[in-house]
């Protein structure tokens, strides 16, 4: 793919990087049958070719917009399209590039940036586990929507997963738990029977 690179990024790191990938690109297309976004939204904007149509425009100069940055975050980041390409595109590190333009770029909504905070933080914070017992405590107080995304509490015995003991076969003396007698096959016979 031809590009001419905007002169702020033509001598950074990221723009050096960005464009040797996007001159790899010959948009067969291949990659939108491996990508999970593509293929439930079916969107060209939210596969891959449509994605590096939106990173090349932003690397030329053009303003990113939401949407830009929308159709980005979109991208799971599962590197299928990679698999499927005959040029070798180094697709995930060119949407890790493009994330941070235009992110740098286009400011999120105060809630979407407390939501994404929480997530990062939330999620790896070792408070998450009592937070998640709290929530199951709590969970029929909590509105529908809420309740829905915490999992009820597991009982005590699904838990543990304990498995009973093993019943051992009497070896032919008596033993607490075992009838007296030998073993024939898989059943006993009782003595004097």
């Amino acid at each position: 793919m031809q590009t001419a690179i905007a002169p702020e990024f033509a001598g950074t790191p990221d723009g050096v990087e960005a464009d040797a990938i996007l001159r790899k690109c010959v948009h067969c297309g291949f990659c939108t049958a491996t990508c999970p976004t593509y293929q439930l939204l079916g969107d060209e904007l939210d596969g891959p070719r449509g994605r590096i149509y939106l990173i090349k425009q932003v690397l030329e100069g053009h303003s990113p917009t939401r949407a830009t940055q929308l159709h980005l975050d979109r991208c799971l980041t599962c590197r299928n399209c990679e698999t499927t390409c005959p040029s070798g595109v180094q697709y995930g590190n060119l949407v890790e590039i493009g994330r941070r333009i235009v992110d740098e770029r286009v400011p999120r909504p105060s809630a979407e940036q407390a939501l994404r905070w929480t997530l990062k933080e939330g999620l790896t914070s070792p408070l998450f586990s009592p937070a998640m017992k709290l929530g199951q405590a709590v969970r029929g107080l909590l509105p529908g929507a809420l309740k829905a995304k915490v999992p009820p509490r597991q009982a005590a015995r699904a838990r543990r997963r304990v498995a009973a003991p093993a019943r051992r076969r009497c070896a032919g003396r008596s033993r607490p738990g075992c009838r007296t007698g030998r073993p024939t096959g898989t059943s006993f016979r009782m003595r004097g029977t």
